[in-house]
């Protein structure tokens, strides 16, 4: 067994208790601590402490022989080192009342005064080598062996402890202080969540009783409208619809006729300047030039210009044509004459209307517009409004009420997401809300990782090109680790930690998708202090933030159990 391995199970005792029954107590054997003295007070005699049936004289306490099963009459030697010391899962500050089956005392007492007072295995106690860390006074190797001396150094030690304690201790305050901080960022991000789930609540109610006002309305207007005289798109009744018909049919016409208008005049052009050419073919060419092909032409030409009729003057019919397709000309049809007419046919039936008082000539139009909507729906009348374009009302209130379930969806979609936000872990008092995408760095190599709380991590190439995505933030778990403390504090130590799981990240070449076990203990600030890649490409963070400090790590409610050794 190691040197390490034994300093790791040394328990410390504390100083003051034994300093103050220290004056009180008679002399103890060499090696005794003060939580043991009880056993030690007989002059004459002593019984073991794990096995009272055995006595023993007083003169065989620290006789370099081991004469109890449990080693306890040799508290100041290592006589019984070969028994089974006490189990290193005892708690760190001893418990007299637990007394361990195999060595009954913890081991050499070590006073340090000025220091603290501590035990020492007894495998250590005269073993020619002075163990500082733990008996800072050297009383542990007070045979001399090897001529070894060990100096008292506990003044130089508890000073320089003291003075690093008084650091630790101030650190330790900063983080408590800044914990509390983020407990209460954490407490207000909270309320302000539950304030706007609250306000959401109202709006949505108002939201659902004005969609459903508005549906109403849409209804009511589109049947409202249904009930109108149809008018088309002229002005008046029925007149003004055949009106506006026959206007476009017959500017369409009128457009077809300038086409065809325009395409004569280019083929007359055309013609003329083709009869010009043979004309003048007909009186150069050469008639003693013997080419057949010449003559079929000329026979051609003389035979074609025979068959024309003579030329009439058709100046009178162009005449009218331009005046028909001349909208301002005499002859053009006055279509406003038509269109000004503002009654519809219907209408006129009901011109008995403004004969009558103003309450009735209204009760007698909304009779008469429910009459006329009643034979619509029940198919006695036909419905001539379903081919016309949807009027501006019908518009209006068909947008209003499409803007309104927007505005409640929208509302019910966020309601959605704060609430499932407030059923989220958030760890002890909700602290990591307030840490939420906060992020740390850390430079290591050719790279630069970085953490951001209940985000992601990421690995950053210092050369250049994009970042590498180590995993999305999953849950919280709980971890046991055992590792020793560096000098510096900044690590994890023994015991349950806190650990965020980061998954599915950017997929490993030949290997599963990246991912990441962030391990956190208690720092002053927050900072990455470790990275490892455990397996190819699964990594382990060690991180320090002030969020976990003077806190029990417990399995969160759901969550899987994750042990580390």
């Amino acid at each position: 067994m190691g040197r390490q391995t034994l300093s790791s199970i040394a328990i410390l005792l504390p100083l003051l208790t034994a300093t103050a029954n220290a004056a009180s107590e008679a002399p103890r054997p060499r090696g005794v601590g003060p939580d043991f003295a009880k056993y030690y007070k007989d002059a004459t005699s002593f019984t073991c402490v794990s096995n009272p049936d055995i006595k023993l004289d007083v003169s065989r306490i620290n006789d370099d022989y081991c004469d109890c099963p449990d080693g306890s009459d040799e508290p100041g030697t290592s006589a019984c080192s070969y028994i089974s010391p006490l189990s290193p899962k005892q708690p760190s500050r001893y418990d007299p009342t637990k007394i361990n089956d195999s060595q009954a005392l913890p081991g050499f007492y070590c006073k340090n005064k000025g220091h603290i007072a501590s035990y020492v295995p007894f495998t250590n106690v005269n073993d020619g080598v002075c163990d500082y860390e733990l008996c800072c006074d050297g009383s542990d190797e007070w045979e001399g062996v090897g001529g070894i001396k060990c100096e008292d150094k506990c003044a130089k030690i508890g000073k320089e402890w003291k003075k690093q304690d008084e650091a630790r201790q101030k650190s330790q305050g900063n983080a408590n202080r800044r914990r509390k901080e983020l407990v209460a960022e954490a407490e207000r991000l909270r309320k302000e969540v539950q304030d706007r789930i609250e306000t959401l609540h109202a709006q949505i109610k108002g939201q659902e009783v004005k969609v459903e006002a508005l549906t109403k309305t849409l209804a009511e207007v589109e049947r409202s409208e249904k009930g109108k005289v149809v008018r088309g798109a002229g002005k008046g009744g029925k007149l003004g619809v055949l009106t506006s018909l026959a206007k476009d049919k017959v500017n369409e016409l009128a457009d077809n006729l300038r086409t065809v208008r325009d395409e004569r005049d280019a083929a007359k052009s055309k013609i003329t300047e083709l009869e010009a050419i043979l004309k003048r073919f007909k009186e150069e060419y050469n008639p003693n030039f013997n080419d057949e092909g010449v003559k079929r032409a000329v026979k051609a030409w003389e035979d074609y210009a025979a068959s024309q009729p003579v030329a009439t003057d058709n100046s009178a019919r162009d005449r009218d044509l331009e005046d028909l397709l001349n909208p301002a000309s005499e002859g053009a049809i006055k279509w406003d004459e038509f269109e000004d007419n503002e009654e519809s046919d219907v209408e006129l039936l009901y011109k008995f209307e403004e004969y009558l008082p103003t309450p009735l000539r209204t009760w007698v139009d909304e009779k008469l517009r429910a009459l006329r909507i009643t034979l619509i729906e029940n198919g006695i009348l036909a419905d001539t409004n379903t081919d016309s374009p949807e009027s501006k009302r019908v518009t209006d209130a068909r947008d209003q009420l499409s803007s309104a379930q927007r505005d409640l969806e929208n509302d019910r979609s966020e309601l959605t997401k704060h609430t499932e936000d407030l059923s989220k872990d958030y760890g002890p008092d909700f602290v990591f809300r307030a840490l939420q995408g906060v992020c740390v760095n850390q430079d290591s190599g050719e790279y630069t990782y970085e953490h951001c709380f209940l985000d992601k991590t990421t690995q950053k190439s210092k050369k250049g090109g994009g970042h590498t995505g180590m995993g999305n933030f999953v849950r919280i778990e709980t971890i046991t680790v055992d590792e020793d403390l560096p000098a510096d504090g900044k690590g994890l130590g023994s015991g349950e930690r806190y650990a965020l799981k980061y998954e599915n990240g950017q997929h490993c070449w030949n290997g599963p998708n990246r991912s990441t076990l962030v391990v956190l203990a208690c720092a002053e600030q927050d900072e990455i202090w470790k990275i490892v890649e455990e397996e190819k490409c699964v990594y382990r963070m060690e991180v320090g933030t002030p969020a976990v400090c003077g806190v029990k790590a417990e399995q969160p409610k759901g969550a899987p159990a994750h042990n580390e050794l």
